[in-house]
């Protein structure tokens, strides 16, 4: 197989005008980079893309660290990443954590290790004190707010947007509300955050109007079963986490004989493709925006934070 140093010897160059050709460099007279170009040509050479990276301390690829690679909050954020790295001709590449801290760390590595330009963080396993110090080889964007100054953010107030969907359903009449949530709430801030919009509307949760590990339309079929199995209080409104998680309970409820909205309201969230098609009343966190956010703080490479608006849409489920 061909190296660099052949090339150089058949174009009559040095090897440093070679390595000047293959990375792009400006300063080659056109004549030279003709002639190595013609022999890389003849001989169907393909330099080796990793030792080159680590030659000019770049890789023109960024890490994207989530939980699932099958959840519609995290494709919402990574097709904003992916549209937004594909402009600016960045690769990226998704490392799924499962929420394990140990397999979180090994993907950290991926920065210290010069494999990926920079990380970003659409949510995490470990604490900030455990991520932090990766800091020092490289930028690493988070996709919530942090409290530290060192680390930059794109980020939704997820309280104050839970509590609009919230305040959305009393001050359209309803006083029996029961909502889901992705992960327990011991392990989400997202959940808690939830829990604690929750509470500044509608006071304590009571029994029988919460549920957690809701992700799925089939979830959302068990949430409903859940939320109505006791006919003395059946809720008035459900705000689902997510719009597959809504059509699953509206399914449900319409299986019962019920009527959305007159008998249940449903407000979903993120404003997916299915909510779309069942005209089901959503709360939009923007997530795509978010995850475009995201990138450009790391493309620009300076310390920044971008808040993300919610927006809510009227459908025909509340």
């Amino acid at each position: 197989m061909p190296n660099i140093k052949d090339i150089a010897k058949l174009a009559g160059v040095s090897v440093t005008t070679v390595s000047r050709v293959l990375n792009n460099h400006p300063y080659v007279a056109e004549e030279k980079r003709a002639r190595v170009q013609a022999v890389i040509d003849e001989l169907d050479y393909s330099p080796n893309r990793s030792a080159m990276d680590l030659a000019r301390g770049k890789t023109n690829t960024v890490g994207v660290i989530i939980p699932y690679n099958d959840h519609p909050w995290f494709d919402k954020i990574v097709n904003g990443i992916l549209e937004a790295a594909f402009k600016n001709r960045y690769s990226v590449t998704l490392f799924p954590t499962g929420y394990d801290p140990k397999e979180e760390e090994k993907y950290l590595m991926r920065l210290k290790t010069k494999q990926v330009d920079g990380l970003i963080i659409t949510s995490r396993a470990n604490n900030w004190d455990v991520i932090l110090p990766y800091l020092a080889y490289g930028p690493i964007i988070a996709c919530e707010y942090v409290e530290s100054k060192d680390v930059s953010c794109s980020y939704i107030d997820r309280v104050k947007a839970y509590r609009a969907g919230f305040q959305f359903l009393q001050d359209e009449g309803y006083k029996k509300v029961a909502f889901t949530a992705g992960r327990a709430s011991r392990e989400s801030t997202s959940t808690y955050g939830k829990i604690n919009a929750y509470e500044q509307v509608f006071g304590p949760v009571g029994e029988n109007r919460f549920l957690s590990e809701c992700y799925t339309l089939e979830d959302g079929v068990k949430a409903g079963k859940y939320f109505f199995a006791e006919r003395k209080d059946w809720p008035d409104a459900i705000y689902a986490n997510g719009d597959e998680v809504a059509a699953g309970v509206m399914y449900h409820v319409k299986e019962l004989g019920l009527r959305v909205p007159e008998d249940v309201a449903i407000l979903g969230q993120e404003n997916l493709p299915i909510g779309k098609a069942l005209e089901i009343t959503t709360l939009d966190h923007n997530l795509k925006k978010l995850g475009e956010n995201a990138f450009s703080i790391f493309e620009q490479g300076k310390l920044q934070r971008i808040k993300v608006e919610h927006e809510l849409i009227r459908r025909k489920t509340v």
